[in-house]
């Protein structure tokens, strides 16, 4: 591994750069101090004298991919509760290994969680980045809505994250009056509000109200002009989670991805046996949500297509981290639901780098531009050819030094 602060310089690769631009053929990246200090086609970037110098001829060079809807550090196995300092760093080290080196996560984030947070602006980190918005948030009034705000924004959270959802008829849903609130309260203390929601109406009314992030799919019926019309407008993002749909019902029987090495080289056994047994799958078999869920992602795909080739900037998002939701892995197979989804492969690397970047407010990480962490993933294959390339991954660099090498 070259030393911490050498410069180095990656040649030869093909440099897809995060910021929507045509890839960049025989490309160089210089990184100096965890940082990029050059990048470019060859016959434009200078390479300094004392550079350590790695060929990725034939490979392609991506920044590292951003989750922009996960949850890290309560679940062991298929158990939550076990929020920890520890388990937070084995599931940062997890997202890593699978090239996620940016995570949002979306609720339920404890002290720790912080903590990591505000140690990562360095050299030194060898995990997955983390942002944090504390608890998800739930009221009655609108005058305990502010409270709750009021509360949360002490701990300086990067999101205020909220529900309003009835869970398909099961739970009351969330007053309107009472969401106003906790959007207006947020707006004061200048923090973005991250909505969950499931309906077409409520997220219309959510956006009206002043919503700064949409955290999952509409998923009862198909977005109309009206709603593309407000996403454009507001210039807000849209996190599909197309696998947490999926978790909901893949497991009534053997999913394909129980086989695929890629999946493997990660998964616990005894997990992988729990989720087998046939008893479990034929709950889920039997589940009326899990059902109604497997019937809504039809729609859900349908959804990020239109909104897609709409103009409107898609987050890569998973909802990952709750039992059987698999971290970093559940990241590719989002993408490669994407691909099957109708969205090109440029589209969704955009919505995994610069445009996850630009959507959650991150200056020094998505792209591969001057100034910015060195963040990068190499491929062995072309994932702008084919999304599913990404299971080609080779190489993890975060602040400017390969901590994972070939899986």
């Amino acid at each position: 591994m070259p030393a911490i602060g050498a410069p180095i310089a990656l040649t030869g690769a093909r440099i897809v750069d995060g910021t929507g631009n045509a890839p960049i053929e025989n490309g160089v990246l210089v990184i100096t101090d965890g940082r990029i200090t050059a990048v470019g086609s060859a016959d434009r970037v200078d390479i300094p004298e004392d550079a350590i110098q790695q060929s990725l001829a034939g490979k392609t060079l991506i920044p590292g991919f951003i989750n922009t809807h996960g949850h890290v550090g309560a679940v062991r196995g298929l158990e939550s509760g076990h929020y920890n300092r520890d388990n937070l760093l084995r599931q940062l080290a997890l997202y890593a290994r699978y090239g996620v080196t940016t995570v949002i996560s979306l609720g339920d984030d404890e002290s720790e969680g912080f903590t990591l947070r505000d140690q990562q602006n360095t050299m030194e980190l060898d995990r997955a980045r983390l942002y944090v918005a504390g608890p998800v948030l739930s009221a009655q009034t609108p005058a305990d809505a502010s409270a709750l705000v009021d509360d949360t924004a002490v701990l300086s959270p990067d999101f205020i994250k909220i529900r309003v959802d009835d869970n398909l008829g099961r739970t009351a849903k969330m007053p309107a009056e009472v969401y106003q609130a906790f959007s207006d309260r947020a707006d004061h203390h200048g923090i973005p509000l991250a909505v969950h929601t499931y309906y077409l109406q409520d997220t219309k009314d959510l956006i009206r109200a002043g919503a700064d992030f949409i955290a999952h799919s509409v998923r009862d019926t198909h977005v109309d002009s009206e709603f593309v019309n407000l996403m454009l407008t507001h210039n807000l993002c849209y996190s599909p989670t197309l696998t947490r749909e999926l978790s909901t019902y893949v497991y009534e029987s053997e999913p394909a991805f129980f086989a695929d090495p890629f999946f493997l080289t990660d998964a616990d056994p005894q997990v992988l046996a729990t989720l087998r047994e046939p008893e479990r799958q034929q709950r889920l078999q039997n589940n009326a949500a899990a059902q109604q869920y497997k019937a809504s992602l039809p729609i859900a795909m349908a959804n990020v297509k239109i909104l897609a080739d709409a103009g409107v900037q898609i987050a890569m998002g998973t909802d990952s981290g709750p039992p059987a939701r698999f971290q970093g892995y559940f990241e590719h197979l989002e993408m490669w639901m994407m691909q099957d989804a109708g969205m090109s492969a440029m589209q969704i690397l955009q919505s995994a780098t610069g445009g996850a970047a630009e959507c959650m407010g991150l200056s020094d990480t998505g792209t591969l531009e001057t100034g910015k962490w060195a963040d990068l993933l190499v491929m062995g294959e072309n994932p702008v050819q084919d999304i599913k390339n990404t299971r080609s991954l080779e190489q993890v660099w975060i602040a400017g030094k390969p901590v994972h090498l070939a899986r």
